[in-house]
């Protein structure tokens, strides 16, 4: 098969090489973004929601081009990253008064998706204001929710793509490492959770995680056009002990190694964390293994 590289789970051949090149001697005119686009149409590379993975394929190309395999036209212009320049966002003035008592008091909760709509600036100022890792926009599928009980904001909750490698979760699904590469999008990473601190209700984290669990699988369908089988999140357990991810019937599967994805020393580098796992369907394992 004469294997050139492999990015992102592609592995691309020095026919496929050869196919590139073609591409780029017929479209001379053509920029980099309009190369990467034809190639994704001609190799039928979509991601799970039916759009061109044109990022990921520009990031090929520009592998590719680098390696010295084929010849990219040059830039037309730099355009800046929104990422890089992205300001955090403003502080949300909102009610503080404390709010106390049982959980029965506040029921029933309402639970709002608040991606690409109106609120979304709400959620992205209380998280960067009282989350202790503050916002960043995340990359890939994500949802974000906001949590009301008695009319007014009590919490906040997102979900975005899981990371690629996690030891201990990896080895409770028991899929392999090509398995994982196939169906990782079938799972959703809890990347934040915040009750606001002034909402001092007993039981009422573990009681969010409950109804998260029931609604986001059907919101995650509707945006991405696919299901996912699992939620996990990670805990740093020099703040926090994960009790109300227990109390939900989280599953505790171990630890991070501490390294990081992009790791070349095999040394912790960052905070280990506790990795909490929640499946969402009973034959979770052979959904996540099927090949798709």
């Amino acid at each position: 098969m004469d294997e050139v590289l492999t990015y992102r789970g592609k592995t691309v051949t020095r026919q496929d090489v050869a196919f590139i090149r073609a591409l780029i001697e017929d479209n001379r005119l053509d920029s980099r973004r309009a190369l990467s686009r034809k190639l994704c149409l001609q190799w039928g590379w979509r991601q799970t929601n039916g759009a061109l993975r044109d990022m990921v394929c520009r990031g090929l190309m520009l592998e590719l081009h680098r390696a010295g395999q084929i010849r990219l036209p040059e830039k037309k212009h730099n355009p800046p990253n929104p990422l890089a320049q992205r300001k955090k966002p403003p502080k949300a003035t909102i009610d503080q008064a404390p709010l106390e008592g049982p959980l029965s008091r506040i029921r029933p909760l309402r639970i709002r998706q608040v991606r690409r709509t109106a609120s979304e600036k709400l959620f992205n100022s209380l998280i960067e204001q009282y989350h202790y890792l503050g916002y960043c926009q995340p990359v890939g599928a994500h949802l974000k929710y906001l949590i009301f009980a008695l009319g007014t904001v009590v919490a906040c909750v997102a979900l975005s793509s899981a990371p690629r490698h996690i030891g201990c979760r990896d080895r409770f699904i028991g899929w392999s490492a090509k398995e994982r590469r196939e169906n990782l999008h079938l799972m959703a990473y809890n990347s934040r959770f915040l009750i606001l601190p002034w909402v001092r209700v007993p039981h009422l984290a573990s009681h969010i995680l409950g109804q998260i669990a029931k609604q986001a699988p059907e919101d995650w369908k509707r945006i991405y056009n696919h299901p996912i089988h699992f939620l996990e999140t990670f805990v740093d357990t020099e703040r926090f002990r994960g009790t109300c991810y227990k109390a939900a019937n989280w599953i505790y599967l171990g630890k991070t190694t501490g390294r990081g994805k992009d790791d070349q020393t095999h040394k912790p580098n960052r905070s280990i964390k506790a990795v909490w796992g929640y499946p969402l369907s009973k034959n979770f394992r052979s959904l996540m293994s099927a090949r798709q």
